[in-house]
């Protein structure tokens, strides 16, 4: 008797199971948009493949990886034992990492390549974006299971090079968002202090602006102590000066008049908040440099003895600051992804996203009445984001966690993890990006003066 009951109630979830997003969450959310909660539960799914990665690099669990039949195959003979390297036990846990995110992109470029081109949740597709929750997540996991069945060969080297490549993309996207915030903030702040005739808001400016100036004046001094040495360390002294150099003629170009008469709303607290995000990214990419005298973050192989193969041999020691804090940023990257549309039209434009139109505001509000603790469909006339692109941003978040989590360590020919130049000029190339992108947003109006730029 039990077990039918069982069996009774799992068929009268099974509409769910199926069914949209409003059905999946109806019991646990306030009235909200379908549009935002599918592009909820999605990130969920990408944050699920981050919390599995994340336990993958716990000792405790490479320790178990480890007795896997597929792991640490011998080679002629002999297992992998590299006396004074990192063995290949130590690999494991980074090995599952390549793999859980692989299985992460390829679902989420699955769901970018099939919904091209949806205009309305009228289209079929728009069903399978916004429902079907239990079997993408059937889908989801045997694109994982799958993934660590492929052979390590090649696999890892070429992977590193598509890690490479999006999160280099991503960080342009994380700094475009930080773009759009800043001036959203700066923006909403001042019309605040017009509407009340209130000096509070300007001295919150003023605060802000100053306290980001002074954190990144303290994190260039940092980097100078700990990055560089007398006599040695030429690159990381040129690339900390030049970030300097640039982030201070950015900073003088958003209050020149002209620049001001174009655009009211541009000034110090937008070109503070790029100035810190560029030492962050100067800090992550000197991170990285493969020389353990202007690097004192870099992986140390030996603790007080040689790294023995085996689960209670190895020692790994992969989480340092940068990563930490490169984690925490993306996460809050992903959500503003996920969350919200720009006040800006090109922003929107860039990132494929709509504001509500005006003409379904009243609609809007009264599915908002009449919802009663449900999500409703707001997308029948037209969707309010891309859904391949935002497949997209999640395939190159995929690729972004996976280079974070692995602090850009490259898989070495002789099953070594090593730190290349090739991570310090991806990261020091996408702070010059992110500059130009900036000055850019600063000057365009100038440049092109028959745009509409507002």
């Amino acid at each position: 008797m039990g077990a039918c009951l069982g069996v009774c109630s799992l068929l009268s979830c099974a509409s769910c199971l199926c069914g949209s997003a409003p059905c999946v969450l109806c019991s646990c959310c306030p009235c909200s948009r379908s549009s935002t909660l599918s592009r909820l539960i999605f990130t969920a799914f990408l944050f699920l493949g981050v919390l599995v990665s994340v336990t993958m690099l716990s000792p405790s669990v490479e320790s178990q990886l480890y007795k896997l039949p597929w792991v640490c195959e011998e080679v002629a003979g002999s297992p992998v034992v590299l006396q004074g390297h990192i063995d290949c036990g130590s690999l494991l846990g980074h090995r599952a990492v390549y793999r859980m995110c692989f299985a992460m992109a390829a679902f989420f470029f699955l769901f970018s390549l099939l919904m091209i081109c949806v205009r309305s949740s009228r289209d079929p597709r728009a069903a399978i974006q916004n429902g079907f929750w239990f079997f993408k997540f059937l889908v989801f996991v045997g694109i994982t299971v799958g993934a660590f069945y492929i052979p390590d060969g090649s696999f890892s080297n070429i992977w590193f090079y598509f890690g490479v490549v999006g999160s280099f993309v991503f960080l342009l996207i994380q700094l475009l968002l930080l773009i759009d915030f800043a001036h959203s903030w700066n923006q909403r702040w001042l019309n605040k202090a017009e509407k009340s005739d209130s000096r509070a808001w300007y001295a919150g400016l003023f605060f802000f602006t100053l306290l980001f100036y002074a954190l990144s004046v303290v994190a260039v001094a940092l980097l100078f102590i700990y990055y560089t040495q007398p006599g040695a360390c030429y690159e990381g002294k040129v690339f900390i000066s030049l970030n300097l150099i640039f982030c201070f003629c950015v900073s003088i170009v958003a209050v020149l008049p002209k620049v001001q008469d174009a655009q009211p709303s541009s000034g110090l607290l937008q070109a503070s908040v790029i100035t810190l995000y560029t030492m962050f990214v100067t800090w992550l990419a000197l991170s990285n440099v493969p020389d353990r005298k202007c690097n004192p973050s870099l992986l140390t192989l030996f603790g007080n003895g040689t790294v023995l193969a085996g689960p209670e041999g190895y020692e790994t020691q992969w989480w340092d600051a940068p990563s930490i804090v490169g984690l925490v940023v993306f996460i809050l990257c992903t959500l503003f992804i996920s969350l919200r549309s720009s006040d800006h039209r090109q922003v929107n434009s860039l990132m494929q996203t709509e504001e509500c139109p005006p003409v379904l505001e009243a609609t809007q509000q009264q599915q908002v009445a009449d919802c009663e603790g449900r999500a409703f469909d707001n997308e029948q006339d037209g969707v309010t984001y891309s859904y391949s692109f935002f497949h997209f941003c999640l395939v190159l978040a995929s690729l972004h966690v996976m280079m974070t989590l692995t602090n850009w360590y490259r898989p070495g020919e002789t099953r070594k993890m090593i730190s290349t130049w090739t991570a310090v000029w991806v990261k020091i190339c996408a702070s010059w990006a992110g500059l130009l992108l900036y000055l850019w947003t600063l000057v365009a109006p100038l440049l092109l003066p028959n745009r509409d730029f507002s």
